[in-house]
């Protein structure tokens, strides 16, 4: 399985439709990719808070109904990152997932927002519900950024059938050694494929972490990247998944989940 993770650079400057057209751009180089996965609000930047109304959309909008092109187009999956959502009158960060066919296969609303020098918060509305999809190459569970702090999670998704992880981010780089551990943790405990997209650049006066990631499920990053807009390209065996599980299976040693279930 062929995996891409676009890194994009966030630039202030840039407006929301001039970052868009580039990295269309870039997409259209990775013909005959399986999967490819963009970061966490990157068209609009998240750190500028001051534009998440005025650039927020319907889920219908213009950046699904592109985003769905493209897929279709290059016929790969493409989980496109997130985007502000508006919806009766309350804002979201909401990821998006779609088919090789252009469909429109999965949806996630970040269920937590971030609040430490964030506005997030303030602005947006919490996701309430838990997103696994079922694809050609297995059950992947959708999240986003701060997310990665809370294992409880991710726990979740593998109980729903997790097999693969897939994780947008607007990650600092001041943090960004968290942002290397919760990657490799958050694929080891779940005996998961994790793949991460982070953003890079200075925005707001914050300088973002980039080291996307390719995570496999002993926790050994098979794929990463640095510090500047790149692309990282790699390729994993998703039924390792299956026999790593039955090799080590520390999933159904699970104590605290079997109590539950008596």
């Amino acid at each position: 399985m062929k995996i891409a993770s676009i890194q994009v650079e966030i630039k202030d400057s840039e407006s929301k439709n001039d970052r868009i057209d580039r990295v269309e751009s870039m997409i259209d180089q990775l013909k005959g990719q399986d999967l490819i996965i963009l970061p966490e609000t990157w068209a609009t930047g998240y750190f500028s808070f001051d534009r998440y109304m005025d650039e927020s959309e319907e889920i219908n909008g213009d950046f699904v109904q592109r985003f769905s092109s493209k897929a279709r187009e290059i016929h790969s999956y493409l989980f496109a990152g997130s985007f502000i959502e508006r919806n009766n009158g309350k804002y979201f960060n909401t990821s998006v997932l779609f088919s090789p066919e252009g469909k429109l296969i999965g949806t996630y609303r970040k269920m937590h927002l971030f609040q430490y020098g964030s506005k997030e918060g303030q602005i947006l509305t919490r996701g309430n519900e838990i997103t696994v999809v079922d694809t050609d190459f297995g059950i992947v569970g959708l999240s986003t950024c701060y997310d990665l702090r809370f294992p409880e999670l991710y726990r979740a998704e593998v109980d729903l059938g997790a097999e693969m992880l897939l994780v947008t981010s607007a990650w600092p780089h001041r943090r960004l050694e968290h942002w290397k551990l919760f990657n490799a943790v958050r694929a080891l405990e779940n005996q998961c494929f994790l793949i991460s997209s982070n953003c890079v650049g200075t925005t707001q006066d914050v300088l973002l972490g980039g080291h996307s990631q390719v995570v496999d499920p002993w926790g050994i990053v098979v794929a990463s990247g640095g510090e500047e807009e790149t692309v990282i390209k790699t390729e994993i065996d998703p039924t390792q998944i299956a026999s790593i599980r039955d090799v080590f299976p520390n999933l159904k040693h699970r104590v605290i989940n079997r109590q539950k279930n008596v």
